[in-house]
């Protein structure tokens, strides 16, 4: 499918065939695409100027702005953040700040977790299918079950930090249950480790709240953004408390540091983003919209959906029934996608934007494919 434009809840190939798009560039397109506000901030930005040096050096009004507005939503301990050029990057800042921070070495992730996919974040990642080519990888990390609370002994006093997704999502958009992030944060304040959320998907109004874990009591020492922030731009960020990020100055000094990192351009289209994201109802009705997706999306064939407000995912019996529907959908002009590990899951995460009107008529192709594989 080779592509001629985007506009809206829409993709079109180059023969103008019109794709209502339930995916949104895997969780990144957050207000659809060609969003006016957003395209209108990237055009005043680019006619101002680019890139001008390395990210710190001079004071350059969008980052500044756009890490403001973060820190405005945001706990009090969550005020600094550092923007990077992707999540994966923002990722390897928050392991080093947490080594930096505890003299620790150790790192604790969960089994079937997603960081990214460089050498740090890979390390993190608890697929050992996917990591075994590219080894030897970070030395001392160790994975435990997400939502097994007897596994939170295996954080000690030896753990620099415990990386965890607010809600898993390539193991299959899994929510934590029984309270169990509120129980990962004190088991790393008791034993002086820090508590790392990535927030790469969640994050940006997905889930009916501004970020995940505010729908769970709980609040990490290190926050970790990135995909849905850029509103279809490039960007990563990391946020935590002053005295943390101040750590990162000295011992050695520039303890983290990227050319492109803070954008000029990125960030206008992430603080026109982040704008809409938090003046609009756009995050009231990511609940509204599950609420008419899990409506319209009843069928023998979908034996559970999982997720919360726009991060879903329905689960077929198997993988050949999910790749039939994935594959079979594109040709009637709907894009769903796969998600990474779970082969039986069909990931369903459009744009905050997309209306009720189009989610009954993507939820519609669904449903037929469905009947159509069941007289199969």
């Amino acid at each position: 499918m080779e592509i001629s434009h985007a506009e809206g809840s829409y993709i079109y190939d180059t023969n103008n065939k019109a794709y209502l798009d339930f995916v949104a560039g895997v969780s990144a397109c957050t207000l659809g695409h060609k969003h006016p506000k957003v395209i209108a901030a990237l055009k005043e930005q680019i006619d101002s100027y680019l890139h001008v040096m390395v990210y710190g050096e001079y004071i350059q009004k969008p980052a500044v702005e756009l890490t403001k507005l973060i820190a405005k939503h945001l706990p009090k301990s969550l005020e600094k953040t550092y923007l990077t050029n992707s999540g994966t990057e923002a990722i390897e800042g928050a392991l080093k700040l947490a080594k930096r921070a505890t003299g620790r070495s150790q790192i604790i992730s969960a089994k079937k977790a997603y960081h990214g996919n460089t050498m740090g974040s890979m390390s993190v990642m608890g697929f050992e299918e996917r990591k075994q080519a590219f080894r030897p990888l970070l030395p001392d990390v160790s994975f435990i079950t997400f939502n097994k609370v007897a596994d939170l002994q295996l954080i000690t006093t030896k753990t620099a930090c415990v990386i965890l997704e607010t809600i898993q999502g390539g193991a299959g958009f899994i929510e934590p249950t029984n309270n169990y992030l509120q129980k990962v944060e004190a088991r790393c304040k008791e034993v002086g480790a820090l508590f790392i959320l990535d927030e790469i998907q969640p994050g940006i109004g997905r889930t009916g709240k501004l970020f995940g874990f505010q729908n769970y009591n709980c609040t990490p020492d290190i926050l970790v953004t990135g995909k849905g922030l850029g509103g279809g731009m490039p960007i990563g960020a990391f946020t935590a408390s002053t005295a943390l990020m101040e750590l990162l100055q000295d011992n050695p000094k520039f303890g983290h540091i990227t050319t492109f990192g803070g954008h000029p351009v990125i960030a206008a289209a992430a603080l026109a983003t982040l704008k809409e994201v938090t003046e609009s109802d756009l995050i009231a009705q990511a609940l509204e919209k599950e609420a008419l997706i899990r409506k319209h999306l009843v069928h023998p064939l979908i034996t559970e959906i999982r997720g919360k407000g726009l991060m879903l995912a329905a689960l077929t019996p198997s993988a050949e029934i999910t790749n039939q529907v994935i594959l079979r959908s594109q040709d009637a002009g709907l894009i769903l996608f796969w998600l990474l590990f779970e082969q039986k899951a069909i990931r369903i995460t459009p744009p905050l934007t997309i209306s009720n009107q189009e989610i009954m008529e993507g939820c519609g192709i669904i449903i037929a494919i469905l009947n159509s594989i069941q007289a199969d």
